[in-house]
């Protein structure tokens, strides 16, 4: 039998050209596309011909609509092993909390190829549609990059927020916007000075892009008041601050 092959594509953040030349090409040539609601899937229609392709929402929806990761992974497979080409096209970068590598495992588990195009991450590019960076020579020497998906304290969380609040150097949050508050009260509790510069940009990258700065302690009030949704990053630390100097 002769399988077709899936290629996981980083579509970058959000407007369409900010995708590689790589993932551009696959989904060119690919016979079955999987998007999501990230990236550039609202536009395929601008820059490839999906006449002759069949397209497959697999969205999680944030609160919402979700398309569980059995079904995109037997999805992938299904068509694959029908000797398809596959796309699964990403928002962002198919390995930055894009849950990537459990599609490749499971291409791998069914004896088919599996290729990683790399996308440009939201947590470094949408902060610079804002006009801050990440780091900075005589600021930060370093940032972290953190899923706001679950509230510090929950017993499934990873994430060591108090000792994040520590550390030092920039903090990134995606998939944070629900639990800004908590994350935010935990920050100060842990000893970060509420006059630390931060932004938080919703829909980077996009016509639609908004962006808004606050030193922490007011950050989650400033998110509520302009009425903040997904999806949104917000920078946490002093380059923060340089948009407005």
């Amino acid at each position: 039998m002769n399988f077709g092959t899936v290629t996981l594509v980083g579509g970058g953040p959000g407007d369409w050209d900010l995708m590689t030349i790589r993932g551009l090409r696959a989904l060119e040539t690919a016979d079955v596309i999987l998007t999501d609601h990230l990236g550039p899937s609202s536009q395929l229609e601008d820059f490839i011909d999906v006449s002759a392709k069949v397209v497959i929402d697999v969205s999680k929806l944030p609160y919402g609509k979700q398309v569980a990761q059995e079904r995109t992974n037997a999805l992938l497979v299904q068509h694959a092993t029908a000797g398809r080409d596959v796309v699964r096209l990403k928002g962002g970068d198919p390995f930055v909390f894009g849950r990537g590598f459990e599609e490749v495992q499971a291409c791998a588990a069914a004896g088919i190829k599996c290729v990683v195009v790399p996308g440009v991450t939201s947590a470094v590019s949408v902060p610079a549609a804002a006009d801050v960076p990440v780091t900075q020579r005589g600021i930060t020497h370093s940032f972290t990059v953190v899923s706001g998906h679950l509230p510090p304290g929950h017993s499934n969380s990873l994430v060591n927020w108090p000792a994040l609040a520590r550390v030092g150097g920039t903090i990134v949050v995606i998939m944070g916007v629900k639990n800004a508050r908590a994350i935010c009260d935990c920050l100060l509790d842990s000893g970060l000075a509420p006059d630390t510069p931060t932004a938080v940009i919703q829909e980077g990258q996009t016509p639609r892009q908004r962006a808004f700065y606050a030193p922490l302690s007011h950050l989650a009030d400033v998110m509520e008041n302009e009425a903040v949704v997904s999806p949104a990053v917000y920078v946490i630390g002093e380059v923060a601050g340089l948009a407005h100097t």
